[in-house]
């Protein structure tokens, strides 16, 4: 905060705008930026572990592993996303608890649930109620992780899927004849052209996780709608300072700036990897940079 605030009521509207957005709260704010920037940063590349995997066990010879792999495919995408995030975040939540309820308190003799009600030992509790609360963020934030790495891994697993049968088989055939064995063939020859073919299904999905980070809301973590909502709304006695009306609608439009420049940017760079990736490669990407380039 700029020294000249210690008195927000004699300041004219510029100077006291400038107190206004450099508060404690609004610090949090730019906090949470940083939030779900690491939201994205961990989940992206961990739901493209969990589709790879996924997209491999689908197209597995062994019938229950292939099975399993179009299984989890299929009951993920089948399900709306709001619900399967906040049915797996709880149960997530229950089953962790569990666990410790049974390692902390094994003399325990009531029942677990209790009226509808799902009642363990304090010890067990995640995280404890004296935890501070940045426990409880990084906690909430945890949860959300692996879940959205299980949701959105699952679209992946289905584009990659697709990726993986649209490399034509006679290249893997012609690999095998030269001597390489199928997982040399699978690693050399198919992973990397698959990348081709699964991109534009990958970027979307990675505009789709852009846009479900707000779901962080839902957990209680501290993120940009929650402080969007706020510190927008009219203000209490708690911020008689910086008293103002209802500007939730101008918080929310920063937010929609926010969210359509980092689509912009992940525009950009996603067009970019895929002109990297066709480079060479006897696809339509490929053959138009080929032309361009004789031309």
């Amino acid at each position: 905060m700029f020294e000249f605030c210690t008195d927000p009521g004699q300041l004219d509207r510029l100077a006291w705008m400038a107190c206004y957005l450099t508060t404690t709260k609004h610090m949090a704010i730019y906090w949470s930026v940083g939030t779900v920037l690491i939201l994205l940063a961990v989940t992206a590349p961990a739901a493209l572990l969990m589709g790879f995997g996924g997209a491999m066990a689908a197209r597995s010879r062994i019938a229950p592993v292939s099975w399993l792999g179009r299984a989890y495919i299929m009951i993920v995408r089948g399900v709306p996303d709001i619900a399967f995030f906040m049915f797996f975040v709880i149960a997530l939540d229950q089953f962790f608890e569990y666990i410790r309820h049974e390692v902390k308190c094994p003399g325990w003799t009531e029942p677990i649930r209790q009226n509808g009600n799902f009642l363990v030992c304090p010890e067990a509790k995640l995280p404890l109620s004296s935890a501070p609360q940045y426990i409880h963020e990084i906690y909430g934030f945890t949860l959300a992780v692996i879940t959205f790495a299980i949701i959105f891994g699952a679209f992946a697993a289905n584009v990659l899927y697709g990726a993986m049968r649209a490399v034509p088989q006679a290249q893997i055939e012609t690999a095998e004849a030269y001597g390489m064995s199928r997982r040399q063939a699978f690693r050399r020859i198919l992973v990397p052209q698959m990348w081709v073919y699964a991109l534009p299904g990958l970027s979307n999905l990675w505009m789709i996780l852009v846009k479900a980070t707000p779901l962080l809301f839902l957990l209680g973590v501290q993120d940009l709608v929650y402080w969007a909502r706020e510190l927008g709304g009219a203000k209490t006695p708690r911020f008689t300072d910086y008293p103002h009306g209802d500007w939730r609608i101008w918080y929310f439009l920063a937010l929609l700036v926010f969210y359509l420049v980092l689509t912009r940017v992940s525009e950009i760079a996603l067009d970019r990897l895929m002109v990297r990736l066709t480079r060479g490669q006897a696809t339509s990407g490929g053959e138009a940079q080929r032309k361009a380039m004789i031309a």
